[in-house]
């Protein structure tokens, strides 16, 4: 069973200012590496004009993991953006800071620390997700049963998809798939074997 990891929630752009130089930081969630190369052309794109489109992306499945910066001096761009991200563990994203140059030398230092909060604000525009096995499950109750079941399934990190009323009542949820074992012990006791826990299957879901 794999672990889960965590990414951006959502498209997101935030901006500011330091020592008069424009800084536009985009964020896109992505699962390619060709999803995160399209995202960076309409970002330069959009901004032609712009001294650099420093960027940064990392995607889980197979380990790729690129920077850029993008004309900036070596070191001061491209790494420090990255670093925000690898500091909090997060992937499948592609980041993207622009900036107009506003007259005024930053150096190396102010470079750094500025790229490194097009980051942070980046992710605080977006919100941080986490990518997580869930087990797509169904179990049939007798409706003396119903009440009691669906009170189980509150004290865990279930949620209902879909609840169909005939003889019984069939219930569609999904469940962490790492709280699974746990659930299947915990439900055969309260149900006294009677009921099966039925595993449709297994996806990775944002939670």
């Amino acid at each position: 069973m794999s672990t889960g990891y965590k990414l951006p929630l959502r498209n997101a752009e935030a901006e500011f200012i330091e020592k008069k130089s424009r800084f536009i930081s985009y964020i896109a969630p992505v699962s390619t590496a060709d999803d995160a190369l399209a995202f960076l052309r309409s970002i330069r794109e959009k901004h032609r004009e712009a001294a650099h489109n420093v960027y940064a992306y990392r995607i889980k499945n197979g380990g790729i993991s690129r920077h850029s910066d993008d004309g900036e001096p070596s070191g001061t761009a491209g790494l420090p953006l990255m670093d925000v991200f690898i500091k909090q563990d997060i992937y499948d994203f592609c980041c993207v800071a622009t900036r107009y140059f506003g007259g005024v030398l930053l150096g190396a230092g102010g470079l750094v620390r500025a790229y490194s909060r097009c980051g942070v604000v980046a992710l605080e525009a977006s919100g941080i997700g986490e990518m997580r096995e869930i087990a797509l499950c169904s179990v049939t109750l007798p409706y003396p049963l119903y009440e009691q079941g669906k009170r189980f399934l509150e004290t865990y990190t279930a949620l209902i998809i879909s609840e169909d009323f005939g003889v019984d009542v069939d219930l569609h949820f999904s469940l962490l798939a790492v709280e699974l074992e746990r659930f299947e012990r915990g439900f055969t006791q309260l149900t006294s074997g009677t009921v099966a826990l039925k595993v449709a299957g297994i996806k990775m879901s944002i939670v």
